[in-house]
């Protein structure tokens, strides 16, 4: 839904899609609703939600213990297990990362301009972060000093 959002709704606009997103709600989202489609075309909401629809909800209803306002929730790898939350998303210039709690230091990140019906797994092993040190491949071994045979070409065409 937030890549769709963004292409639709927010016109590609990151800084406005966390505008509505992160300064727009006074405490939390309980849940981001179809709302956040508006604009899409309709085969894409439907592929997106099976043609339900449904408002997003935000925290503002809570009441502290002690009766003080509630404040915004601040997530972070300590507490992000206490809350039940197994995902994070953080709104990049150049695509949403996604970040399973499993590995909070960081997380893939998908382009802003994927098509948002692709099908992704929601299971976290799917998910893994990004590795710090880059991944290089290993130079091939040497073989043994042999000359090679010959053996008869294969023509292929490609189509």
């Amino acid at each position: 839904m937030l890549l769709a959002a963004h292409q639709y709704r927010f016109g590609h606009d990151v800084e406005a899609m966390a505008r509505h997103l992160v300064d727009g709600v006074a405490v939390g989202w309980d849940e981001l609703g179809t709302d956040l489609l508006d604009g899409t075309p309709p085969q894409i909401v439907a592929a997106l939600t099976g043609g339900e629809h449904w408002p997003s909800s935000t925290l503002d209803h809570l009441v502290s213990p002690d009766g003080s306002p509630p404040v915004r929730m601040t997530v972070t790898e300590k507490t992000a297990a206490d809350q039940n939350l197994h995902w994070g998303y953080v709104l990049r210039p150049h695509g949403i990362e996604v970040i399973s709690v499993l590995h909070a230091e960081a997380g893939p990140v998908v382009a802003w301009n994927t098509d948002p019906r692709l099908g992704f797994s929601n299971h976290p092993a799917h998910w893994p972060a990004p590795s710090k040190a880059p991944v290089t491949t290993p130079a091939p071994a040497a073989g043994p000093k042999t000359t090679p045979t010959s053996s008869p070409s294969r023509s292929t065409s490609r189509r």
